[in-house]
């Protein structure tokens, strides 16, 4: 925050301002909504105020905190709207504020979406802000590029290492895996290798039945004795060899077609059909992995003539309402799977789906062994040095009871 606020302070007066002050919105929005999505209620109205001794900040509604939120993508729309290019802009975008007022939009379109428990809140107005922000028209598009970042040799792909003791360890979860094979999807290829027991045993690195993932609710000596045997697969070795890979990308046009699709289900919008922004955002999403090296993807990779035949079978748009939704969750899931896993989480307690697998056995869960934990808890640091606003917003969220299992007011 006070970065943020030394950058607005450099850009006044200056031809670029506008858009310093649309990145600035930004970004506390990025950041705001990833905390308040981990833990409910935060501090948020009063922040930013130490350099005028405001140490202890009140903590506002989470239900406050997303309608700021949300009004300060607006507010950084409108600054992009009347931006220049601006200089220090390490994302693939260039300064380019036309490209970074489409990333607000989808950002904010991200949030709404995330609010569909609460789509008849009154304070939040969900469904017509979504429908406004559509209608206008300023999205991602296929040409727009992701939101996100390119690695290089100094900055290099965090999944990448030399270690045998990481990548040689690092098993993909069969939750992902047999969705995939279900989806006749080539992502798996360039995903995981082959399991080495089976291709001992004379399967071929082509055959979908070589790659087998880890049920990472199983007992941990059975699945390292799985592991000892070869049984599973790994993550693709390309994480092994190549430093850059991949870019991060986390906001592109895939998820964004996706969301679309599921508000259109939902008669937030009017434009378009759920079909046609399904299809485009799995295509999309396709393509980004066919630009990753062919060499990787074990004599299966996807080419456009794949992609433009992916939606057969399981991949087909669904008939029915629940199963259109599922199948736009799913491809949610896949796309963020080594992208952003907080969104991967955020989804799984909004939707359910896809169901992970939970054993009450192996469950460090204490307090609901048949349940996945649904909120991280408060940095101890609150409870030292804001412990008696941390004590309200406790209070007035869940029963003053700091615990894993508790629901935020965004999941009730």
């Amino acid at each position: 925050l006070p970065n943020i606020e030394k950058m607005i302070e450099h850009a006044l007066g200056s031809p670029d301002e506008n858009s310093y002050r649309g990145v600035g919105k930004f970004a506390r929005a990025m950041m705001f909504y990833r905390l308040t999505m981990q833990v409910g209620d935060i501090p948020y109205s009063e922040t930013g105020q130490g350099e005028s001794g405001s140490f202890r900040p009140s903590y506002d509604t989470q239900e406050a905190v997303l309608k700021g939120i949300l009004d300060e993508l607006k507010e950084a729309d409108q600054y992009f709207a009347n931006g220049t290019t601006f200089a220090g802009d390490p994302t693939p975008y260039n300064g380019n504020p036309e490209k970074w007022r489409r990333a607000t939009n989808a950002l904010a379109l991200k949030v709404l979406m995330s609010l569909s428990k609460k789509e008849s809140a009154a304070s939040l107005n969900v469904k017509a802000r979504f429908a406004e922000i559509v209608a206008a028209g300023n999205l991602l598009t296929n040409s727009t590029g992701y939101f996100g970042l390119v690695y290089n040799s100094i900055n290099k792909q965090p999944i990448y290492s030399t270690s045998p003791l990481f990548t040689g360890r690092t098993i993909p979860s069969s939750l992902l895996l047999d969705h995939l094979k279900s989806l006749n999807d080539r992502r798996m290829y360039y995903i995981a290798e082959p399991a080495a027991a089976e291709i001992t045993a004379g399967k071929t690195q082509t055959d979908p039945d070589a790659y087998v993932g880890v049920d990472v609710a199983m007992e941990y000596s059975q699945m390292n004795a799985n592991h000892s045997a070869n049984k599973y697969s790994l993550i693709n070795l390309r994480y092994q060899k190549e430093e850059v890979n991949e870019p991060r990308m986390l906001l592109t046009y895939a998820e964004q077609q996706l969301i679309l699709a599921e508000a259109r289900i939902r008669g937030w919008i009017t434009i378009g059909n759920a079909k046609d922004y399904y299809e485009q955002g799995v295509k999309s999403a396709l393509a980004a992995t066919m630009a990753i090296k062919a060499e990787y993807a074990h004599g299966m990779a996807i080419d456009q003539a794949y992609i433009d035949g992916y939606f057969t079978g399981e991949a087909e748009f669904k008939v029915s309402t629940e199963d259109q939704l599922k199948q736009i969750w799913l491809q949610r899931y896949i796309l963020n799977y080594f992208q952003d896993a907080h969104t991967s989480y955020f989804e799984y307690r909004r939707t359910g789906y896809p169901a992970f697998p939970v054993n009450p056995a192996t469950s460090l869960n204490e307090n609901n062994k048949n349940g996945i934990p649904m909120r991280w808890l408060y940095p101890s640091s609150e409870t030292n040095y804001n412990r008696e606003n941390l004590i309200e917003a406790l209070d007035r969220q869940y029963e003053g009871y700091d615990e894993i299992n508790k629901l935020m007011w965004i999941l009730k």
